[in-house]
């Protein structure tokens, strides 16, 4: 059997899933997916954009420390400061990568960047001749790749390799390309760039047509060695390829694709569950592979075919991929060292004792309210936890909501803010229009409320409830999230979260460009 070629699996979670309106995470909730991320045996994780602000700087920082096992890159433009500020962020890493980049279409170059083709052929020259000095590993994109004059291409990849750049990355920035259009382009160029057998090719694909998992297939099987993905297909607009389906087909195709990962699939349920927990974006249940669906058949025809052999309706078993392995056998008399343990196993740990001490607590608390705790459960504990250590956090402390027919719903809420309580009552159309409304009497925030939504965090009327609600006021949007089994805590909970968020502007990560 002929031996197959690693495939190079690049996670850009942390760094173009943030990109997602809403989805800005904190240092310790980025070190805490990297920490999974290391554990599933991801090749490269983009931990972030060094320049885009200090926030981001210190989780790149952060990440670089605490992770050895996984190659930590930090993204750059083609530009000095950029570059200088991604090295100071990965001074720590074990195996670090500087990822910078130039836009080379015609569009691009005219209309952003106002520069002549020569002249952004110089600036990416520069740029990884100087990473190169900074770094032993280098990655150089072309941004827009996809929509960029092919002989311009092949001339640009050629001096960055000469330059020092290890892997040369083609995005399809705008997900404007098709699978055959997109694999043809890494073919020729594999085939035209003289020195192209002394890098990796790299493909970044966006979903605006729906194609961004489809085309970085196609550009595998034409060549490409790194996928560069998001887990959930999280990201800006349509979001990126997905981790977990680029990963699972290779897998599953092993007849089509001569290159294999190096991936504990195991892992990938967990960690969908804890990206969709910490962005407060939900998964879809007919998401391939991490969706509630994914392994469900309604069907009788399908149920018959099962119960005969697995292999007439599924391709892959369920339990492969982390379901149905994820039940906690913790409860109400479980103690602190059993709660610990598990928490290790999930990759979570507490910047202080008193966070670990609050969160037994809640486990306590909602091993009393549930049957079975499930590691759902634990996800949604632990974030409500470090929420609520957020500076200046806005708490619930106490919520009651008359509900009745023919009766306007009526709410009264106790919040504590800098150690002080504070109450207010309000009706609403709703009950959660009546908790809001209260809420805004405290506070006045004056943001337009975007999104509500409710998911179940696992099965059964005794599951946790976790809104998500979205907020946006000058041009910002933040996401906030609260859990709790009764719905009405959770959104009470969720909006004070937002609230939180909002006025605390560390928790947000301006993005400077993107690929």
């Amino acid at each position: 059997m002929a031996t197959k070629d690693k495939l190079v699996i690049f996670d850009t979670t942390l760094r173009d899933g943030e990109q997602s309106p809403g989805a800005s995470m904190t240092k310790d909730e980025k070190l805490r997916i990297a920490k999974v991320l290391e554990k599933m045996h991801v090749d490269v994780i983009e931990a972030g954009f060094a320049v885009s602000s200090q926030g981001d700087f210190e989780a790149v920082k952060a990440i670089a420390n605490a992770v050895r096992d996984s190659r930590i890159c930090s993204l750059s433009r083609a530009m000095i400061g950029d570059i200088e500020r991604a090295a100071e962020a990965l001074k720590g890493a074990n195996a670090g990568r500087i990822h910078t980049f130039i836009a080379t279409s015609p569009i691009h170059m005219k209309y952003k960047l106002q520069m002549e083709p020569h002249q952004v052929l110089e600036q990416a020259v520069g740029a990884v001749k100087m990473a190169r000095d900074l770094i032993d590993d280098v990655e150089f994109s072309l941004e827009d790749a996809s929509r960029s004059d092919f002989e311009f291409m092949c001339r640009i990849t050629e001096a960055v390799i000469a330059a020092g750049a290890k892997t040369i990355n083609f995005p399809d920035t705008v997900g404007y390309s098709d699978p055959l259009e997109y694999g043809s382009i890494i073919h020729r160029l594999l085939n035209t760039v003289p020195n192209a057998d002394q890098a990796i090719f790299s493909v970044h694909c966006h979903n605006d047509l729906g194609l961004a998992v489809a085309n970085s297939l196609s550009a595998v099987q034409n060549g490409a060695r790194q996928v560069e993905c998001t887990i959930n297909g999280l990201g800006e607009r349509a979001g990126n390829a997905s981790l977990e389906e680029i990963v699972m087909a290779v897998r599953t195709r092993q007849d089509l694709f001569p290159v294999e990962t190096g991936i504990d699939i195991s892992h990938i349920v967990p960690v969908s569950r804890l990206v969709s927990s910490i962005t407060g974006f939900p998964v879809q249940p007919n998401k391939a592979i991490v969706g509630a669906n994914a392994f469900a058949h309604e069907s009788g025809i399908h149920q018959d075919g099962i119960l005969k052999f697995r292999e007439t309706y599924e391709i892959m078993r369920a339990e492969d991929v982390g379901w149905l392995a994820n039940k906690l056998s913790l409860g109400k008399l479980s103690g602190r060292a059993a709660f610990s343990a598990r928490l290790d196993e999930l990759g979570i740990s507490f910047s202080s004792k008193a966070d670990f001490n609050e969160a037994f607590i809640k486990f306590k608390e909602l091993a009393d309210k549930k049957r079975e705790i499930f590691d759902e459960d634990l996800q949604a504990l632990v974030s409500d936890v470090q929420m609520g250590a957020e500076d200046d956090a806005l708490t619930l402390v106490d919520l009651e909501v008359l509900s009745k027919s023919g009766q306007l719903p009526h709410s009264k809420i106790i919040i504590s803010y800098q150690n002080q309580e504070h109450s207010a009552e309000a009706s609403g159309d709703g009950a959660v229009d009546a908790i809001f409304n209260a809420i805004e009497k405290l506070i006045n925030s004056q943001t337009e409320l975007q999104l509500y939504s409710v998911n179940a965090v696992t099965q059964g009327t005794d599951s946790q409830g976790e809104v998500t609600v979205r907020l946006k006021k000058d041009g910002r949007i933040i996401n906030g999230q609260g859990a709790h089994t009764d719905i009405l805590f959770a959104s009470a909970k969720a909006y004070l979260n937002a609230l939180t968020l909002m006025r605390n502007p560390g928790r947000l990560h301006p993005q400077l460009g993107g690929i």
